[in-house]
């Protein structure tokens, strides 16, 4: 049973307009559907905003006590539910729950935002994080969720820096990072594929990758090493309440132009200048001008296949919980293992910056 692709990223918010403007205003999104009571979404208010091949699906509840409206009560805005797609809902959704997976909803057939034929169920993982498993036969970039209707907005900055999303990572509670993995195989087909282990002066991590065959389903799952000193992934559990996506790493073709620009609105972690002091003598010679990288502090790695640059946004959360990362790959498969200390340096500073 094989899961193709994400169909969309669905964040539970408790403004859908505020949140809209965030993301199509600093992140260059464009809005391209939406629903409410008038559309027939009843109980809440959403908003689909697409850059490249990524669907976010922001959603409001109405209600108290609806599944949206209790997510953002628990966590704050943030990732409820990554829609997987299937070419057989129904066999998927058996596969799955046969093999351990809780079900929420079974099975139910129905027609999208444009009309045609899906069926759509979901599952539980981890916390409270969801996926609804897809069949639809609308072309990868496409799909409209039922109960949204079409519209048309522009790119509110001068070009759309992203063309995709490349994974999203999920911060686990410690002690649970291996059962996950086995969960990602043995329910949904996945295999590991990457495996780091991170020590700093006050903590560190364990961190495996999962992904589907199609290798377009990615999750880079992440605990704490200890309990005594969980660390700035512990402290992503406490504010967010527990396991959840930390952040979503989106593709871009030009990471020095994409930085620039979100730089208007955003602001992005500092990496300490040894950093680029060491990076030739660790990696050779490097066919990029430096100066950039260093001044937008983008972090570059290889692996036998090709070389990865990599940035990270600070959270502009509330709860500082959830961040964005820009991730340009030049043939590597990597997610910048040698960078993953600098990036988990970084996030501690962040953490102590806004707690004094």
């Amino acid at each position: 049973m094989h899961f193709d692709d994400i169909e969309y990223v669905e964040l539970c918010v408790a403004d859908v307009s505020t949140a809209s403007g965030f993301y199509t205003g600093l992140l260059g999104f464009r809005r391209v559907a939406e629903g409410g009571p008038e559309t027939g979404l009843v109980g809440r208010r959403s908003v689909l905003l697409q850059q490249g091949t990524l669907r976010l699906l922001l959603t409001q509840g109405l209600e108290a006590g609806d599944a949206p409206s209790t997510f953002v009560e628990r966590h704050g805005d943030g990732v409820r539910d990554i829609a997987l797609r299937t070419k057989d809902a129904v066999a998927a959704f058996g596969h799955v729950t046969q093999r351990g997976a809780q079900p929420l909803r079974e099975p139910v057939a129905g027609r999208d935002g444009a009309g045609r034929r899906m069926f759509q169920a979901t599952v539980a993982t981890v916390g409270d994080l969801v996926h609804s498993i897809i069949q639809s036969d609308a072309p990868v970039g496409t799909f409209l969720p039922p109960g949204l209707v079409p519209c048309e907005s522009p790119v509110l900055l001068d070009s759309e820096p992203f063309s995709g999303l490349d994974h999203l990572a999920i911060c686990l509670e410690p002690g649970t990072l291996d059962a996950t993995v086995r969960f990602y195989e043995h329910v949904f087909g996945f295999r590991q594929s990457h495996q780091e282990v991170v020590h700093t002066a006050a903590s560190g991590m364990n961190s495996k990758v999962v992904q589907s065959p199609s290798t377009r389903i990615c999750f880079p799952l992440q605990e704490p090493l200890s309990t005594q000193n969980p660390g700035q992934i512990g402290e992503f559990l406490r504010r967010h309440g527990g396991p959840g996506v930390q952040h979503l790493a989106l593709l871009t073709s030009d990471i020095v132009g994409c930085v620039r620009q979100l730089q208007q609105g955003l602001s992005f972690l500092e990496i300490p200048p040894a950093y680029y002091e060491r990076l030739e003598s660790r990696l050779g010679a490097l066919a990029f001008d430096m100066e950039p990288l260093r001044e937008l502090g983008i972090l570059v790695d290889r692996d036998e296949w090709g070389t990865l640059l990599q940035t990270f946004t600070r959270s502009a959360h509330p709860r500082q919980t959830l961040f964005f990362e820009a991730i340009q790959r030049q043939e590597a498969r990597g997610f910048g293992g040698a960078n993953i200390r600098a990036l988990f340096e970084a996030v501690e500073r962040d953490y102590a910056r806004v707690q004094a």
